[in-house]
């Protein structure tokens, strides 16, 4: 069964120096800080991501679950996105189960940390991947 995502002390601290590392440019190329307007309070809401790239194409994937993140970008259609002092604006388009599927393989061989938010393995189907969608959303940035 995979683990579910508490914001805590920990949570908070980690993503705070991940925040920083990631606004002068340090650490793994893929991570960006994902900024988004607020669905309800309208103010602006930043927390660390990762941005996968292939084929000429990138999606952010909502690693660990539907966050307030993830309902934010629904509802805004675009998201900021900033690295290493560059920042640019993109809209959100959210993929379906069976799009999901390659996105969400490389997103779970890329970043290990996140493995255990999944229900699946390397040697999963197809089926399996594209199970995981509803809970861990994947949206091509365009």
């Amino acid at each position: 069964m995979a683990k579910t995502y508490r914001i805590g002390f920990g949570t908070r601290l980690i993503n705070g120096v991940f925040r920083t590392m990631t606004r002068f440019g340090i650490g793994k190329s893929y991570r960006y800080i994902l900024t988004v307007r607020g669905r309800k309070s309208g103010r602006l809401f930043s927390t660390p991501v990762d941005v996968m790239s292939a084929g000429g194409e990138r999606w952010v994937v909502g690693a660990y679950g539907v966050s307030n993140w993830v309902r934010n970008a629904r509802a805004a259609g675009q998201i900021d996105l900033s690295r290493g002092g560059k920042s640019e604006t993109v809209r959100v388009i959210e993929l379906g189960p069976e799009e999901s599927v390659p996105v969400l393989r490389q997103y779970w061989r890329e970043v290990p940390v996140t493995r255990a938010y999944f229900d699946v393995t390397g040697d999963s189907t197809d089926e399996e991947f594209a199970a995981e969608s509803p809970r861990h959303p994947v949206f091509r940035l365009a």
